[in-house]
């Protein structure tokens, strides 16, 4: 018997289509909307129902809540699955889901509001136990002297961030007390017009961190576990490029105590389904910087080294069942990683939408790859560029790249260009081979 009835995909692109899949294994009916751009998308063609919500344009089809709504109404939907991206953290659309009457395959909308806001987030990590990075434990006030003493107690360099911000927008360094207040100023200036509030931080500002998070999974009934950690350090652009699990060189014990403190901390705030909090780490120490509210993009790594389906664990626990795990049975076993394949120029980063004329696959022991591609299919240029991820798993790290490089070398990608050449420099360089580069290392390897 199914756990949920019918469930709407409110997304594109490969998440779509792997939120399609963990449906059709549940044995759960699916309906895709689309937009007219994206009418030959590969989960619009297996899903049981589709239905066209709008011009190619986001704001008018994937971020058109009515529209949305309106489709789950006529096929007689009864959960709503947002993916990441567009609406996936947007706690007004996870409100209007919940009393359009459908259940919302994420966490409580109070609950997205609470983490989506950066300075409440950091709160109530703080209260939860979770480590966070030295700040102004709240938001700037128009008290000047307050703003530099509290900056003196951080110590420079800090960094003034948007409360609403995120995707590496509504931030500022500032390297001495001189540039202070006017940064703040212009910061706010920027974020009231960018986010809607001009509510700012201060934080200590980090030399060469790296981004390790952690996923956890909350039932919402005061049961929640952790899956492990991932490095998502290699990023351009505040964007990341390739991940993997578990996150190398982490000292065994700080790794298990920060993981069990964010179990408490989905306990303690009532956390519902999958996320992930991230933190940035530097010299064996982790500094909580946000959660994100949903599943990630390079949750197939996790499920390698865990052998456990997240997005399944979504939807039963959107069912009202309890986790069907307990933390004793997560074994994390191995290493994977995971490269983002996008459709753009591997040197200049400009998107490079277009007829895919022909498509094929890696495949081996230990590969797998997410992707709706397939041999025709045109990806327009509206939306995000990424268009298919490759993952692969090994007994151990080095096993685990060197599938990964052969895996690259067999990936055809034609008609269009991707980052693949970037990919396959990567898993060859001796630095990230080594394990532990920091966010950083990617841009100034660009520049060289």
């Amino acid at each position: 018997m199914p756990i949920l009835d019918k469930v709407l995909i409110a997304n594109r692109g490969e998440i779509a289509l792997r939120v399609l899949r963990a449906c059709k294994e549940l044995n759960i009916k699916t309906v895709a909307v689309h937009s007219k751009a994206d009418k030959d998308l590969m989960h619009v063609r297996l899903a049981d129902e589709s239905v066209c919500i709008g011009p190619a344009a986001s704001a008018q089809s994937y971020l058109n809540v009515p529209a949305i709504i309106s489709a789950a109404e006529v096929t007689n939907a009864t959960a709503i699955h947002p993916g990441y991206g567009f609406l996936a953290e947007n706690a007004d659309f996870a409100e209007q889901v919940e009393k359009s009457g459908f259940t919302f395959i994420g966490p409580r909308a109070d609950t997205i509001r609470l983490m989506g806001d950066k300075v409440s987030a950091i709160d109530a990590m703080k209260k939860a136990g979770v480590p966070t990075v030295p700040g102004s434990d709240g938001p700037l006030t128009d008290d000047d002297e307050r703003t530099l003493e509290i900056a003196r107690r951080i110590g420079y360099p800090v960094i003034v961030k948007a409360a609403a911000g995120g995707g590496g927008r509504g931030m500022r360094v500032v390297h001495n007390e001189a540039a202070l207040l006017g940064s703040v100023q212009l910061t706010q200036t920027e974020a009231g017009a960018a986010f809607g509030s001009d509510v700012v931080y201060l934080e200590k500002f980090l030399q060469k961190p790296r981004h390790v998070e952690i996923q956890v999974i909350a039932d919402g009934q005061g049961n929640a576990i952790h899956l492990g950690d991932r490095d998502c350090s290699l990023q351009r652009r505040h964007q990341k490029v390739l991940e993997e699990a578990p996150a190398p060189g982490i000292d065994e014990d700080l790794r298990a105590q920060v993981a069990e403190a964010c179990v408490n901390a989905c306990v303690e705030i009532g956390y519902r389904g999958a996320g992930t909090f991230e933190f940035l780490y530097e010299d064996g120490g982790f500094y909580f910087i946000e959660m994100n509210t949903r599943v990630q993009v390079e949750h197939p790594v996790t499920e390698m080294v865990t052998g456990i389906d997240i997005v399944k664990e979504q939807l039963r626990i959107a069912a009202g069942m309890p986790l069907s795990i307990t933390q004793d049975d997560v074994k994390i076993s191995g290493h994977a990683f995971e490269c983002r394949i996008n459709a753009e120029d591997p040197h200049t980063f400009i998107p490079s939408p277009g007829k895919v004329t022909t498509f094929h696959a890696p495949g081996g022991l230990g590969i797998r790859v997410d992707s709706h591609l397939y041999d025709g299919y045109t990806v327009p240029p509206f939306y995000d560029s990424l268009i298919a991820k490759v993952i692969s798993f090994g007994e151990d790290r080095s096993t685990a790249l060197a599938r990964m490089r052969q895996a690259l070398d067999e990936l055809v990608v034609e008609g269009i260009r991707t980052n693949t050449p970037l990919h396959r420099q990567l898993v060859v360089d001796r630095a990230f081979q080594a394990g532990g580069v920091s966010i950083h290392y990617l841009e100034s390897k660009l520049e060289d």
